[in-house]
This record gives structure tokens, C-alpha cells and sequence, in this order.
């Protein structure tokens, strides 16, 4: 029997966090007997390996591990989860979320009863427990910029934008782009939609994946009455300013992915319509 949901854990040699989002989605998932497991290992390790295949064999029966060699990406590891995803619903999440009870039937069950809903999102929290921007509106050209230099006032006007901190996101509603360390869709959407773009590395591909969604008659919708927690670093914001291309890689690769979007997309902020 096909499972109901599959949930693909996207790992990046921290076998350790690995090992918490695992146990999290253990406890959060006590008695459903309806979803898989599959964990994507970029630049796989016997560490992850190990425990995949021998920590959690008796927790997770129907866990699958699809290791690759080197470091394929965030998007093409999303994309090897996909392929080898059963279920009619796919959950994506990064190796540091840590799942909380009732949140991914809650997301299940809203693409369920919405079909008009292509993709969705829960709220991310902090360890602390405060709320992590993770629903936006589109880019604007200059938003990359302003994410670097917050402390001017145009670029305060343009994060607040942008991070829609002018809209009140305890309601559930319709938005841009969901933040890729977290989100559901169904098998029927992504028929529709297709598989990310992977041409984009490691960035912006959630955001070209959901303007997909949006052209193709299918919303995006943020769903804060559930959360995960998220152990979330910005490793592409270094201590080098103007010189952080120079010195950090992931710098170079937002960089490389924010010029691969806007040549793809145009500079185009607003929300497709469907042709």
C-alpha cells in the first residue's frame, strides 16, 4: 500500500541534526502508520548513513536513503526526494527542523480540502520560540542589496515588504513564496507544475517554484496555527561586507542563483496571473 505522505529530509553532513529531525518526526508521528521517510544525503557520509539505515530501521520501516556522492545542491536533492517519493502528498524539509505533533497531516489535510492550493507552508519558529520570516512577497531587484545593508531607511522599507511584517501572519493567507526549509505539496500539483529548476543551485529555486505554482493557477498559502523549529543560520550574510564574495562561498553561490532568477524571470515583483 502506497503511503498517504511522504516526508524527505534534505541532509548535508550533519549527522547529528540528522539524527534530531529524525527522532522529531518520530515522536510528532506516533501512531500514523501513513507517511514515509526518505532522507537525500548530499556529499553523503557513513555517519548519515549509519544512521539511517541503523539507528532508526526499527522506528522508521519504510525509511529510504538516496545518497549522492558530491554535493548536488539544495534543489537537485529536492528533486532526487521527489523522484523517489510514493506518497500523494511531499514534504520537504532541511536536516535542522524539528518536527512538533499534528503539523504535517494538519498541512495534508489543507491541500486535501483546497485543491485550488498548490503549495503550503507552516510557520518556522526559533528555539526560543519566536516566529522566523519564512513567507514572502516576490524580489524586487534591489531586495538583494537592502537583505545586506537592513540599517537604511530604504532598505528597512523594502525588508518590511518584503518580508510581509506589514501583514498580520497569524491568519492564514495567500502568499508569494514560502521559504524552502519547509513546504508541502501534492502529487497532482506537481505534475502540473514540475520539478524545481535546477539550474538554481541552492537559492531562489523556491522562489522560481512557487511563481511556477502561481502561473499555473495554483496558490501558495503560509499556515501559522502549525510550526516546526528551525535551527536556522544565514551563511551566505558573513562579517566581510563588501568583500563577502571574495570570502564566502555561499555568498557566491545567493549571488550566482539571484542572477540565474532575474535572467530567467525578469524583474518582475508581482504575482504572475495565469495565462
Amino acid at each position: 500500500m502506497e503511503p498517504r505522505i511522504s516526508i524527505i529530509v534534505l541532509s548535508y553532513r550533519n549527522p547529528a541534526l540528522v539524527r534530531l529531525c529524525l527522532r522529531s518526526l518520530r515522536d510528532s508521528l506516533l501512531g500514523q502508520n501513513d507517511y514515509e521517510v526518505i532522507v537525500v544525503d548530499n556529499a553523503t557520509t557513513p555517519e548519515t548513513r549509519n544512521v539511517c539505515t541503523h539507528e532508526f530501521q526499527d522506528t522508521f520501516p519504510k525509511l529510504t536513503l538516496v545518497p549522492i556522492r558530491e554535493n548536488a545542491g539544495f534543489t537537485r536533492g529536492v528533486n532526487a526526494g521527489f523522484h523517489a517519493a510514493r506518497g500523494r502528498f511531499l514534504l520537504a524539509l532541511n536536516y535542522d527542523i524539528v518536527a512538533q505533533p499534528g503539523t504535517v497531516h494538519v498541512l495534508a489535510d489543507y491541500l486535501e480540502a483546497h485543491p485550488k492550493v498548490g503549495l503550503v507552508g507552516p510557520r518556522l519558529l526559533n528555539f526560543d520560540g519566536t516566529t522566523q520570516d519564512s513567507c514572502y512577497r516576490f524580489y524586487r531587484l534591489f531586495t538583494v542589496a537592502t537583505r545586506r545593508i537592513p540599517f537604511l531607511p530604504l532598505a528597512k522599507r523594502e525588508n518590511t515588504r518584503f518580508t510581509m511584517r506589514d501583514m498580520d501572519r497569524e491568519q492564514t493567507q495567500t502568499v508569494d513564496w514560502l521559504l524552502g526549509a519547509a513546504f508541502m505539496t501534492s502529487r497532482r500539483a506537481l505534475k502540473r507544475v514540475g520539478m524545481m529548476d535546477e539550474r538554481l543551485f541552492h537559492y531562489f529555486s523556491d522562489v522560481d517554484w512557487a511563481r511556477r505554482f502561481w502561473e499555473n493557477g495554483l496558490a501558495v498559502t503560509y499556515i501559522p496555527s502549525v510550526s516546526l523549529y528551525h535551527y536556522f543560520g544565514r551563511s551566505s550574510k558573513g562579517r566581510f561586507g563588501a568583500l563577502e564574495p571574495l570570502f564566502n562561498r555561499t555568498t557566491r553561490w545567493h549571488l550566482a542563483d539571484a542572477w540565474r532568477y532575474f535572467r530567467k524571470n525578469g524583474l518582475r515583483a508581482q504575482r504572475p496571473i495565469p495565462a
